[in-house]
């Protein structure tokens, strides 16, 4: 320790060596922020090493599956040809994009009920709702009742249209991405496998996924740009996963330039209320600048991409910063008053010297919070992990040299011992650590009862939508295609035939000599198979959490529509798949029946926005009832889709969370004894802390904000943030009973100095962040009003409960 401090010694007293450093690692923090980025990308959201994923990824490329845009078109007034005819050009445009490969509105859907033609020339001359002679009003009708369509493309009520927009796909990135998949199981089995060609291929997947980026990027402003010409036509809403990662992006950009500014002006304008001087005002903002410069140019020259958990980064910095600056700010303001005649440079020094222990200790305490959450297996969660405890000992560094460095160049003055503002807060909250002891223990306790009830009633069940505010598009966008156009989250259903006896029947011997090439797939129209199908759609229909419902049983209540609501036989089946147009073929088909695989598809849309929804209870009774209800066998039938890979991380939330706590409990501990060197001084320091976490966690259960990825970050730092407190305070306390060998003047003592920067610390951050709740991103909202809970909780627990279990143990000895 004496050695690092000759070197500090030397450091400090050469502030022009101080100066070039940090304008040489801004000048690299500054070049290096051009790659700083910012990714919302559905893959950043996954949990790692998914086996649903992989397996929804074969049943996308089987099924030739692109990603859309979904754009809900509402007529301002009553539908007439002319606001179709509008609606029409407004599709058409849509169509001559160069990245677009096809659109499904109501304008490319067959119709084959709206004339009395005979069935064959229906087929072989297809009509539309723009061909002649085919009215609007019983077209509309047909739609809205199409098995295949309805909910789709148009609303049950005729009154909201729907246009699902594809993206061209990008081949070379599809091909890039079956690489990368094939590596990761190499690796997977051989971790030696990594090589130069490996590495290359990473680089130039990267450089993909930034042109795909961009791309969709591009798209995005292009067909906004377009919804607006048509805004004064109809309602009009945008949706779709290029269009959420996109919309996600802006927000969190937002939250960081706008809401940041509002952050800092409200942390500036609690610092002059606590300091009264702009210099002790300002410099703890510059040191503040500087850890986020430096960690965000050292993240850019990494090229660790920022995801919507570690966007934070940028907050807690502020946070973890702060409370370090107010920490030492207050010490040298008190040994100022101590050593009125030493100049700035030995009182730097000094101050860092008495400081440097807790805050190193705090340092680690944090990191190993922040570190608990490499053990969670979601990606995001992990980043931000790593991220935080480089950008703690960067906060360090930068307070306790950048910060001096100010301090001896700007030389604030002295503020004369009657003009220091005292802290009501900490005064109050120590008399009630004397002298109410019962109050204490009561108020502790009931804290531990509602913390234990709280995590009872926590939840893991979240709806996407319920991510955003009300008057933002991507909600009014979700909410109007999960009411009026069949549900948001899509869940798919692959069941696998068995090439068995029981597969085929005598009524099905028509098509095993079948030679012409239209009916060379006409074998595969069995009884077996199609009443497997549609014994599932029944089934699946009529669940009420479940809205459209999409599999070969729609196409065939086409098909029995045109046969007089007769039921078709294998040969009927086998005739209107053969005489169906390609284009139809691939619209309606194609998308729910491989039969080269051997398997037929059930697509449907989950309600997400049910209030009483729970995804894992829906997936848990589909698979049971497949098996025990409809006769199917396990490895019939395979569950998938973006709601099985969202359930899957929100069920890992859970034992993440416990995971996570455990063991940042554990390790901070042993931190504890490490530092206190005794088993009393640990105990007292982590109960109120523990405490502090707990509530957290369970004010979350009580308040019915469900866990995820961002509030799931919420408790280790809660337990990182609060042990700072603990430690700085039982470090002060240690060293001032030493001088006086009384318990409850110590506390006084304490109190009124770190005790006072405690309050100080947390009243800024509280209000600082207070901004957060007029963010659009609910997640964000909750980070500010948790965050500021967490402060709060933490800082009436380690200045009363602590001190009133300082005084009950007596852990020092006297003499």
């Amino acid at each position: 320790m004496l050695f690092f401090l000759d070197i500090y010694k030397k450091i400090i007293k050469n502030p022009k060596l101080i100066f070039i450093f940090f304008f040489l690692i801004s000048l690299f923090s500054i070049i290096n922020l051009k790659k700083f980025e910012l990714d919302a990308s559905a893959d950043t959201l996954l949990l790692e090493n998914d086996s649903d994923l992989n397996y929804l990824r074969e049943v996308n490329e089987r099924y030739k599956s692109e990603d859309f845009f979904i754009i809900t078109y509402e007529t301002k007034e009553n539908i007439n040809d002319t606001n179709i005819l509008k609606f029409k050009e407004f599709v058409d445009q849509i169509n001559k994009f160069s990245w677009v490969s096809k659109t499904l509105s109501i304008f490319n859907t067959p119709l084959f009920e709206s004339s009395d033609k005979p069935l064959k020339e229906k087929i072989q001359n297809l009509e539309y709702i723009t061909s002649k002679d085919i009215k609007l009003e019983q077209a509309l009708n047909e739609l809205k009742n199409n098995p295949v369509f309805k909910n789709l493309i148009l609303s049950e009520d005729a009154k909201v249209f729907g246009v699902v927009v594809f993206i061209k796909e990008n081949q070379e990135y599809v091909n890039a991405l079956k690489q990368n998949q094939e590596f990761l199981k190499k690796i997977s089995k051989d971790k030696n496998v990594k090589d130069k060609s490996f590495e290359e291929f990473t680089q130039k997947l990267e450089n993909l996924k930034k042109q795909q980026k961009a791309a969709l990027d591009k798209y995005n402003i292009q067909i906004r740009s377009h919804i607006e010409k048509f805004k004064s036509e109809a309602k009009i809403n945008l949706s779709g996963i290029p269009m959420i990662a996109f919309d996600l992006i802006s927000f969190v950009k937002n939250d960081i330039q706008i809401f940041g500014i509002g952050v800092f002006i409200f942390i500036l304008i609690t610092l002059f209320y606590i300091f009264r001087d702009i210099r002790w005002m300002v410099f703890p903002l510059i040191c503040c600048f500087f850890s986020i410069l430096i960690l965000s140019g050292l993240l850019g020259f990494l090229e660790w991409k920022i995801t919507i958990i570690s966007s934070n980064f940028i907050s807690l910095m502020l946070i973890l910063t702060m409370e370090i600056n107010i920490h030492y700010v207050e010490r040298y303001r008190q040994l100022q008053f101590e050593f009125p005649k030493k100049n700035e440079t030995f009182l730097s020094i000094l101050t860092t010297k008495e400081i440097f222990a807790p805050t190193l200790y705090a340092v680690l305490t944090t990191v190993v919070a922040f570190l608990s959450l490499i053990f969670c297996d979601i990606k995001p969660v992990i980043d931000f992990g790593n991220i935080m405890s480089i950008g703690l000992f960067v906060s360090l560094f930068v307070s306790l040299t950048l910060l001096p460095y100010l301090i001896i160049k700007f030389k604030p003055p002295k503020v004369p011992i009657h003009q220091v503002k005292k802290s009501f807060i900490s005064e109050f909250l120590c008399s009630v650590a004397i002298n109410q002891k019962i109050l204490i223990y009561l108020i502790s306790f009931i804290i531990l009862l509602l913390s234990i009830y709280g995590i009872s009633k926590l939840k893991v069940e979240n709806s996407f939508i319920n991510y955003f505010k009300k008057d933002t598009e991507i909600y009014k966008g979700l909410k109007l295609i999960d009411e009026k156009l069949g549900g948001t989250t899509p869940l798919e259903i692959i069941i696998k035939f068995k090439d068995t006896p029981s597969s085929s029947s005598i009524n099905d011997d028509f098509f095993k000599d079948a030679e012409q090439e239209e009916f060379k797939d006409s074998y595969w129209f069995t009884n077996y198979r199609v009443d497997k199908v549609t014994k599932a759609h029944k089934y699946l229909e009529n669940l009420q959490e479940i809205g459209k419902v999409l599999s070969f049983y729609s196409v065939l209540q086409i098909g029995e529509k045109l046969n007089d609501n007769k039921k078709l036989g294998p040969l009927e089946m086998a005739i209107l798949h053969s005489k169906l147009p390609d284009d139809v073929k691939s619209t309606i088909i194609n998308p729910v029946l491989s039969i080269p695989d051997n398997e037929a598809r059930i697509s449907l849309r989950i309600k997400d926005s049910q209030p009483d929804l729970s995804r894992d209870n829906l997936l848990k009774t589909i698979q049971g009832d497949f098996i025990s209800k409809l006769g199917f066998e396990n490895n019939e039938f395979k569950i998938t889709g973006i709601l099985v890979i969202f359930n899957n991380l929100l069920q890992s939330l859970f034992d993440s969370q416990i995971k996570t706590l455990g063991i940042t409990f554990f390790a901070i501990f042993v931190l504890l004894l490490i530092l206190f060197r005794s088993l009393k001084l640990s105990i007292i320091a982590a109960i109120p802390n523990f405490l502090a976490a707990l509530f957290i966690i369970g004010a979350l259960g009580l308040l019915n904000v469900p866990l995820d990825m961002m509030t799931i970050t919420i408790a280790s730092i809660t337990v990182g943030i609060a042990i700072d407190n603990s430690i700085h305070y039982i470090y002060r306390f240690e060293r001032e009973f030493k001088k006086n060998q009384n318990y409850s003047k110590t506390i006084k003592i304490c109190h009124g100095t770190v005790g006072k920067a405690i309050v100080n610390a947390c009243l800024t951050i509280v209000f600082g962040f207070s901004i957060l709740v007029l963010s659009n991103f609910i997640p964000s909202i909750y980070f500010g009003i948790f965050t500021g809970l967490a402060m709060i909780t933490a800082m009436f627990l380690v200045l009363t409960l602590m001190p009133r279990l300082i005084l009950l143990i007596k852990p020092f000895k006297n003499g």
